[in-house]
């Protein structure tokens, strides 16, 4: 239902109907299906926050709500930070919108088992989003990877949420790391390093100023 949807948003989001109020409650009811199905359209929700802007009374906290916790599955990348330019102050500091950005500050500072901890006070806030703690993970599998050489295995299951052994498994497979017991090995970050030849070519009338400026 996504996909098919998603050519319908596409049509509305090009030319001044992307700014037709009358569009919202498609837009909102697309935002709502991809919480449900796992699906993401960072433009169509980015639409949907511009329409808040310019029709402050459509404003509507729980779609907002969603399109920040789906802008946090698509970390690292900045679509959060995006999302949270086009809110105001008084939206930002309204629950549980507040509650979100707090999330987001956890994550952007890798405080990974501070936020488990905080998402487990608050099961009702992102229950609604499909696949939503294993989008996080993938975020922490991927500071895990270009930080660490080698983790313990103890460690790493806290910083993905305290999973079990199986879960564990899964995503020590899913990213080609290496099980080495208590420790799992991840990569040799030295070999990640990459050199770079830098050539500065100066020509003969560029030394003779500068040496004609020193006399």
């Amino acid at each position: 239902m996504a996909e098919a949807m998603k050519q319908t948003v596409a049509a509305m989001l090009k030319g001044i109907e992307r700014y037709n109020p009358e569009n919202l409650p498609t837009l909102e009811r697309y935002v709502e299906i991809q919480s449900r199905e796992n699906a993401y359209d960072l433009e169509a929700n980015l639409a949907v926050l511009k329409l808040y802007q310019f029709n402050p009374h459509s404003f509507s906290k729980d779609i907002t709500s969603q399109i920040l916790l789906k802008a946090l599955t698509n970390l690292p990348h900045t679509d959060f930070i995006l999302c949270k330019c086009l809110l105001n102050e008084n939206q930002l500091s309204e629950e549980p919108i507040n509650q979100i950005i707090y999330l987001a500050h956890i994550l952007e500072q890798c405080e990974f088992q501070l936020f488990w901890t905080r998402i487990h006070t608050l099961p009702e806030l992102t229950q609604r989003i499909t696949g939503f703690l294993d989008s996080i993970r993938k975020f922490v599998c991927h500071v895990v990877g270009i930080t660490y050489q080698t983790i313990e295995r103890s460690n790493l299951a806290q910083l993905l949420g305290d999973v079990d052994d199986s879960t564990l498994n899964v995503w020590v497979k899913k990213y080609g790391w290496k099980d080495q017991g208590n420790l799992i090995f991840i990569s040799n970050q030295d070999e990640n390093i990459k050199t770079k030849n830098i050539n500065e070519k100066i020509d003969f009338e560029n030394v003779g100023a500068i040496m004609a400026a020193c006399h």
